[in-house]
């Protein structure tokens, strides 16, 4: 594949007070070392492994642990930690999370933290509005992607029961016929967890083959949808990709999946977030028809993991999860306006994860988090712009959202034997402590075999063109030196 990409030119532009708990900027990422050893140092300072009967205090205590994240931690604000989707976080949000751990409120009643319930109210009202949903819309927060992505399926498992007359909640799901759920290929695999958790069965995650543009395929859909002998209870499309950032074509996943009856849940953990930004907004025009959505802030939003969020168009879907426990909420109560958001999750402590959200969207409003995800959005094209350049480097996929994926180039070498390279060179670089990448694998494409590829997910603002440049050199110092020793 050839993909012709323009050097944008990304100066050092705003600086945005993003937390570390590194204080030394002299080391990389990373602690240097091979794994088992700096989990066995980092062990070691903690002492045997038992609840000690007298305490050292608080303060040793907190110097003791500030040392192993110092010393054995990660540093996501380092400019050259570009592995996977979770970015450095954001000063104010760290600070507001500070202050609802301090609260320990709870979001199941209105006597465990009213302030807490309206600010979730209002951030998911927010969000809810972001993406396009009328006013009947309605969410939650919920620990990560996965659990949203949960909570969608299950929620499409009942409405599916409910159109047969089958209450799922007393009965289970005996009285539907082979329950099945559509997922791009390409789709995060919680869907498949989901599913096996839900009772269905891993199976029932049918995945739908990604074109060229690692986008699903909806004559594919179309074809396993109209298959007899089973229930299509939802599909899911997948807005932004883990490796790639490609977006599902919404509009017609939605109406294949409407056709037939199923919900139509869209996964946009990765991709929400482009909706912050007036250039990468248009990639989510068609998210509206969806019937819900998953995002997650933890990951383009700079927030704490985790700060997920499942929204639903119809408040009403959250029908199935209410529930009136006589020493939480019971009708009275209820019908006096006690009652919380137990009966919007499957938790029912559930601490108030919206105040970091609400104070960064407070903050920066949706001009600073855009302006955010531009400057990484203009790294991704710049570190491709860079690859594209060096014979030594091949760019494998085009860039949508912020992820980058190449390999170390050896046309005189086997696949399977360059696939080992890329392994080798990012190992090789983890352990020293200076570059931190992901890797995965490219589906066979145009007939091209699959390939194992290097990964940067660029989710640092404070990162410059200059640091994409550093980062990329040293992974052709490695990979030199990788292939010398192959040759040797």
């Amino acid at each position: 594949m050839d993909y012709d990409e323009t050097l944008v030119d990304c100066g050092a532009g705003p600086h945005w007070p993003l937390a570390s708990t590194v204080r030394d900027r002299g080391r990389g990422p990373l602690p240097a070392g091979l794994p088992a050893e700096v989990l066995r140092r980092t062990t070691e300072m903690l002492g045997e492994a038992r609840v000690p009967s007298t305490g050292v205090g608080e303060s040793a205590a907190l110097d003791l642990i500030a040392g192993l994240l110092d010393n054995h931690g990660i540093d996501l604000s380092h400019p050259h930690a570009a592995a996977h989707l979770q970015p450095p976080v954001l000063q104010v949000a760290v600070d507001a999370d500070a202050l609802a751990s301090a609260s320990n409120a709870s979001m199941d009643t209105y006597d465990s933290g009213p302030a807490t319930l309206a600010i979730e109210q209002w951030v998911v009202r927010a969000l809810a509005r972001l993406a396009g949903f009328g006013p009947e819309a309605d969410g939650v927060l919920t620990p990560g992607g996965s659990i949203s992505n949960l909570l969608a399926v299950l929620i499409a498992r009942d409405s599916a029961a409910a159109k047969v007359g089958i209450d799922v909640r007393r009965h289970g799901i005996d009285g539907l016929d082979r329950p099945m759920v559509f997922c791009s290929e390409l789709a995060h695999f919680s869907v498949q967890r989901a599913c096996a958790a839900l009772g269905l069965g891993e199976d029932a995650a049918v995945t739908i083959a990604s074109d060229s543009d690692f986008r699903m395929r909806l004559d594919v859909l179309e074809a396993e949808l109209a298959r007899p002998g089973r229930t299509p209870i939802a599909v899911v499309a997948t807005a932004g990709t883990t490796d790639y950032g490609s977006i599902d074509p919404i509009a017609g996943i939605a109406s294949l999946a409407h056709q037939h009856g199923a919900w139509l849940h869209v996964d946009a953990a990765y991709g929400f977030g482009a909706l912050f930004s007036d250039r990468l907004a248009p990639l989510l025009a068609e998210l509206p028809v969806a019937d819900s959505v998953t995002l997650d802030l933890h990951k383009i939003g700079w927030q704490p993991a985790a700060t997920s969020m499942l929204l639903v168009a119809d408040r009403n879907r959250f029908a199935s999860f209410g529930r009136s426990v006589d020493y939480l909420n019971p009708a009275d109560d209820i019908d006096s306006g006690l009652d919380g958001l137990l009966g919007r999750s499957l938790q029912t402590t559930r601490r108030p994860d919206a105040v970091k959200v609400a104070t960064t969207l407070t903050a920066y409003g949706r001009t600073g988090l855009g302006a955010m995800l531009d400057t990484c959005h203009e790294l991704a094209h710049a570190a491709a712009a860079r690859v594209v350049a060096d014979s030594n480097l091949e760019l494998l996929a085009p860039v949508t959202l912020t992820t980058v994926l190449f390999r170390v180039a050896g046309e005189e070498l086997a696949a399977a034997e360059l696939d080992a390279v890329q392994g080798e060179v990012r190992r090789r670089l983890l352990t020293s402590g200076r570059v931190l990448i992901g890797r995965t694998k490219v589906p066979a494409r145009n007939g091209r075999p699959a390939a194992v590829a290097l990964k940067l997910t660029l989710l640092n603002p404070n990162a410059t063109a200059t640091d994409v440049e550093e980062l990329l050199d040293q992974v052709v110092a490695t990979g030199h030196d990788v292939l010398a020793g192959r040759a040797a």
